[in-house]
């Protein structure tokens, strides 16, 4: 090999084979990796250019079907691919070396603890600098270039460093492959001097992966099933319960066939929401132990046999480990592994393959649906306002609900928010998404803008506390800028509430902001976007039929006032436990 053009040389400038820019990159990494992300649905790539991935941007931009989208810092343009990936089932975003990637850290970390597939891409050092003992900029002043990767070693299920063309088509299609299959973030470097580069493998456009269907173990299937079978047949009240592993699990469909056949009655797990429709006649509302819906918590509490499809028992969502369920009851289903009470574990059944087969072998059973229709009050009507009476949190979401429809999609922040949209009865085809397993603050205004660029055909209505948008207010600018028309409901009660009902202190106090204000000086009368503030009842009831009518394809932007202390009962009630789990003692040693 000639040495100037060895990987880790200190060739001279013209040494490699020239760069070919834009619409004749025909048979380079950076058109290929444009088209395979095309071909996997990720037509949206969120970006934010640093010198390092600036040649890989032009070769993203030339690709007609795939549409750049600039962000305004990495963490959103990581919760925006990660939003996306909600809606469209993959997202990507691109950064720069270290200090871009290590910016985008948080997002993808949530990514992964939501199994979502997102493709994280940075722009990485030219590949004549590996090997050498150069010190590059945008690090921490140290000739060792794997500080990156090794912090996303961590977070994502596969991990390429690109700096040699050779082998560069496999990496790259390895990594996405694996998101795809795993439903986890990968990380690709990509050098930043290859991507204009032809080489010979990337001759032609990329061949649509088959991705191999995965098949259960027959016997271990056929004795789950079995097993299953026994342990509800025999029971008197079971219930069903599902969370948030449905979706990586693609099960779905299977789960509301097995509900169709047993008509048992249908609950779900706070971070399952929106995976299972509430339409349907068994549906009984959220299982979040002391904080569940009315009369859903009795009927799961009480039942003799309870089967969790997908759960995620963590510290949230057993309200400080207080659920009342007993494992000897429990038929756990996992994407692919079932666990029957205190009896067998059998591991490679895939769930689809198991509910739809269980849904078979079941006798129906209608019992503890009865029970929760024969013990269920409709929900009261909010107290009477009095004339000029501040407006209220229950009102507002009162409202809301009206608002929802199956053209709509529900993004809910971490905080009180999570408590007041999980009481929101979802129409047919509504989408809902939160982060529970991650519960990063400012989550929601990344991922509003990707959800709504993934969706177009839905309007987005989000609902964000103001420490959280304080985080991440400034991707509004990109959302006027991709002509979006969400809905925001800015709730301003001048503070951190979810973490005032957990550990109260001056910290949780935060400088107000002039929200509305903030929103007109982004838009700067570019792109269309609406603002409001509301303080009652009737000033809100303008503002929804403002931004549902003449304003219905401008971004809408509505300041709610509302009292410091006023909080759902449900927050009250689970932030005393989590306190409590939160304020254990050490064990005696």
């Amino acid at each position: 090999m000639d040495t100037a053009n060895a990987i880790g040389s200190t060739g001279q400038p013209g040494s490699a084979p020239a760069p070919v820019r834009g619409g004749a990159s025909v048979g380079t990494l950076g058109r290929h990796l444009a088209r395979r992300l095309v071909e996997i649905g990720a037509k949206d790539v969120f970006s934010v250019p640093g010198d390092f991935n600036l040649t890989l941007l032009d070769h993203l931009i030339e690709e007609p079907e795939l549409n750049l989208v600039g962000c305004c810092n990495e963490l959103n343009a990581g919760y925006a691919a990660d939003g996306y990936a909600r809606s469209r089932g993959v997202g990507a975003c691109v950064v720069t070396f270290t200090v871009g990637g290590l910016s985008v850290l948080n997002a993808i970390a949530g990514a992964y603890s939501e199994n979502l597939p997102v493709i994280c891409i940075v722009g990485g050092p030219n590949s004549n600098d590996y090997g050498t003992n150069r010190i590059l900029h945008h690090t921490i002043g140290l000739p060792d270039f794997t500080q990156e990767l090794r912090c996303f070693q961590a977070i994502t299920c596969s991990q390429a460093v690109v700096n040699n063309l050779g082998d560069a088509h496999e990496l790259i299609d390895t990594a996405i492959s694996t998101a795809l299959k795993e439903c986890k973030p990968v990380y690709i470097s990509i050098s930043c001097n290859l991507p204009g580069i032809p080489h010979p493998t990337f001759a032609r456009d990329p061949v649509p992966f088959f991705l191999a269907p995965k098949v259960s173990n027959q016997l271990g299937l056929e004795a789950a099933v079995e097993a299953t079978a026994d342990f509800l047949n025999k029971a008197v009240k079971p219930v069903l319960v599902g969370g948030p592993n449905i979706r990586v699990a693609k099960a779905q469909k299977a789960f509301i066939e097995l509900a169709d056949a047993t008509g048992y009655p249908i609950a779900i797990m706070p971070s399952g929401k929106g995976l299972v429709p509430e339409h349907h006649p068994h549906f009984i509302g959220t299982y979040w132990g002391a904080v569940s819906s009315s009369f859903c918590g009795e009927i799961v509490e009480s039942a003799d046999a309870y089967v969790f499809v997908g759960p995620i028992f963590n510290d949230y969502s057993s309200v400080g480990y207080s659920l009342l369920i007993k494992k000897e009851k429990a038929i756990i289903v996992q994407p692919h592994r079932v666990t029957v009470g205190n009896g067998p574990s059998l591991g490679w059944v895939f769930m689809a393959d198991f509910l739809s087969a269980l849904a078979k072998k079941l006798r129906k059973n209608t019992t503890a649906l009865e029970n929760y229709r024969r013990i269920y009050v409709p929900p009261g009507i909010p107290l009477k306002r009095a004339q000029n009476e501040p407006l209220r949190v229950n009102i507002l979401f009162k409202h809301i609900q009206g608002m929802l429809s199956g053209d709509t999609a529900v993004i809910a922040e971490t905080g009180d928010s999570w408590f007041n949209c999980q009481k929101l009865r979802l129409p047919e085809n509504c989408g809902y998404e939160f982060q529970m397993q991650y519960g990063s603050i400012g989550w929601s205004v990344g991922a509003t803008l990707g959800y709504a660029q993934a969706a177009k055909d839905k309007r987005v209505i989000s609902c964000i506390g103001d420490g959280s948008f304080q985080v991440t207010a400034q991707e509004i600018s990109t959302m006027i800028r991709c002509g979006q028309r969400s809905i925001i409901f800015l709730i301003n009660n001048g503070g951190y509430t979810i973490e005032v009902e957990i550990h109260d202190g001056p910290y949780n106090v935060i400088k107000n902001w002039d929200y509305t204000g903030l929103v007109n000086a982004i838009h700067n009368g570019e792109g269309k976007c609406w603002t409001a503030k509301v303080r009652s009842e009737d000033e809100l009831t303008e503002a929804i039929k403002t931004a549902t009518g003449e304003q219905k394809d401008s971004l809408c932007f509505i300041e709610v006032f509302v009292h410091k202390d006023d909080t759902s009962k449900e927050l009250l009630e689970w932030g005393s436990r989590v306190s409590a789990a939160n304020s254990r003692p050490p064990n005696p040693q």
